[in-house]
């Protein structure tokens, strides 16, 4: 049965079947962290990593007519930029625009986590990245970390994951892991904005049917990010929904789940939703649909109707827990 959805495929697949190069997909483009007030939000880069060179940049909200009162506790959000494990940082401006107002929004302390990018550093790379980064924020949880920001202002009861794509798909893996190993204390929340799921077969009838599109997707994987990987796009990394792998033990009490109806990936993360229910892991479950977006349009087109929806959905994930 063919699907009777318009599915938006992701455009740098096309690109890279065309024979451009990574590098050529990669932008050199950086926004400078500032201690100068940008929208009411300074930011700036510390290192978490000396032996890999991985940063982290900070994002912390400064009031109109005060700074924060000293010792202020705001939410703390741990974010994982997309960009299918071989683009993105926390420096494009992509990635520092969206955060600077995600904090002004939130009045959150969040860190953007850069990790090392495939084929150069190919899968499992990131994900070894993105725990190290976790366990360093969480040596502040004593207020004693060798950041100033986290120890004065981060409220680790109010500690949440968010990421976009293969972020989403990094925050999946990062709850599974703190569930296993009781991270202390435990994630508040859990945002996956468009999360990359994927599997070599569709998850449903209304899943992408397209042969291009999905040897598209196995191409980017097995070739450039995860080569190495034994089950190509049946990888348990990639495919979360279909590997029969046990996800009750997330490890936080909420998620929201956003998803949109003409991205590829869309099917996908309806079906981990409905997995996340069946297979009893206990906490609360919101999923957000737009119908007639694409695969991370909030990015794309930031000023839109459906941006600004999405937006407040997740500032109210926020603020509200």
């Amino acid at each position: 049965m063919e699907s009777d959805l318009t599915i938006e495929p992701l455009p740098f697949i096309g690109t890279l079947k065309n024979g451009s190069t990574v590098e050529s997909l990669r932008s050199n483009e950086v926004v400078p962290a500032s201690l100068d007030l940008r929208n009411n939000v300074v930011s700036k880069d510390v290192v978490y990593s000396p032996e890999l060179n991985l940063s982290v940049r900070l994002f912390l909200p400064h009031k109109k007519s005060t700074e924060l009162a000293a010792g202020e506790k705001l939410p703390l959000l741990i974010y994982f930029h997309g960009g299918a494990y071989i683009m993105g940082s926390p420096f494009s401006p992509v990635s520092h625009n969206y955060l600077t107002e995600v904090v002004k929004a939130s009045n959150c302390l969040a860190v953007s986590v850069q990790y090392r990018l495939a084929p150069e550093h190919p899968i499992p790379a990131a994900y070894e990245d993105s725990w190290s980064a976790i366990q360093w924020i969480f040596t502040h949880s004593d207020g004693f970390g060798e950041d100033a920001w986290i120890n004065e202002h981060a409220d680790f009861d109010r500690a949440f994951l968010a990421g976009d794509s293969a972020g989403a798909n990094i925050c999946h893996h990062m709850a599974i892991r703190a569930g296993e190993e009781k991270l202390n204390p435990r994630f508040k929340g859990v945002a996956m904005v468009h999360p990359g799921f994927w599997g070599k077969d569709p998850i449903d009838e209304k899943d992408v049917q397209d042969d291009g599109i999905r040897s598209g997707i196995a191409e980017v994987w097995e070739t450039l990010a995860s080569p190495n990987s034994v089950d190509g796009v049946n990888d348990p990394w990639l495919n979360v929904v279909g590997s029969g792998s046990d996800i009750s033990g997330l490890g936080c009490e909420t998620v929201l789940l956003a998803v949109a109806g003409k991205d590829v990936f869309g099917r996908q993360g309806l079906a981990y939703a409905e997995k996340l229910e069946k297979n009893g892991w206990r906490g609360d479950l919101k999923v957000v649909e737009e119908e007639d977006e694409g695969h991370c349009f909030h990015l794309r087109n930031p000023n839109s109707e459906n941006a600004s929806k999405l937006m407040k959905a997740f500032v109210e994930f926020i603020i509200h827990r």
